[in-house]
């Protein structure tokens, strides 16, 4: 089978509308199935929120101090705002193997290792969707979290990972409805790398969580 081409790769400056982003990545997906448009990878950022999965308990909404949207996606509830990356990442399935496990075990692995670019040693979690490390007490922390939705074997939504947010906006949730583990950034592990070194680090790791996926025959 021919190599498929590259998604489009857009990093949206700013904060941007959360709906409007829901509305274009609605759009972009049916694009995508009907063969009309490109795969992509979306990196942006949102300003404070709120986003209910379709697992969400409303008793861990503890404190809605910010908007809460339904995102669509499966998990609980999430935190997006200022200084966290989100990466949606629209792949068209059909094309890349019709495994949903395979996909989102093949994304925690590409943030894994755009992480250990950066030099922070990061792992999964047996049970736990998510990118897990050591925070600098040496408790396990949640860095990033994973949620996805699977339309026509067109994927919505995908990563966030915390490079320098407000960890006290966490609070107003039971992050994915985990509240034994802490959550942290890599600003609280001392790690300096901001946006465009995160950016460069998902870029450089990205050809392998693609190779990750493309059908072997």
């Amino acid at each position: 089978m021919p190599a498929l081409p590259a998604p489009e790769w857009k990093s949206s400056p700013g904060l941007t509308d959360y709906e409007a982003a829901l509305s274009d990545m609605e759009a972009r997906a049916a694009a995508i199935h009907a063969g009309e448009a490109d795969e992509r990878i979306w990196l942006l950022e949102h300003p404070p929120l709120y986003t209910a999965g379709t697992s969400a308990d409303p008793a861990e909404l503890l404190d809605p101090r910010f908007p809460v949207f339904d995102a669509g996606r499966g998990g609980r509830y999430t935190y997006h705002g200022p200084g966290q990356r989100l990466g949606y990442v629209q792949l068209d399935l059909s094309k890349r193997g019709r495994d949903v496990r395979a996909y989102v075990s093949a994304l925690e692995g590409w943030v894994i290792d755009a992480l250990a670019v950066l030099g922070v040693e990061a792992r999964r979690a047996d049970g736990r969707i998510g990118i897990w490390t050591d925070d600098q007490s040496g408790r396990e922390a949640k860095i990033g979290a994973i949620g996805v939705r699977v339309k026509r074997w067109v994927t919505l939504h995908g990563f966030s990972l915390n490079v320098n947010p407000d960890l006290m906006h966490f609070t107003g949730i039971v992050p994915c409805g985990i509240a034994e583990f802490p959550v942290t950034s890599l600003a609280a592990l001392g790690n300096p790398a901001g946006f465009a070194d995160v950016d460069k680090a998902l870029a450089q790791t990205l050809p392998a969580f693609l190779d990750k996926l493309s059908p072997s025959d």
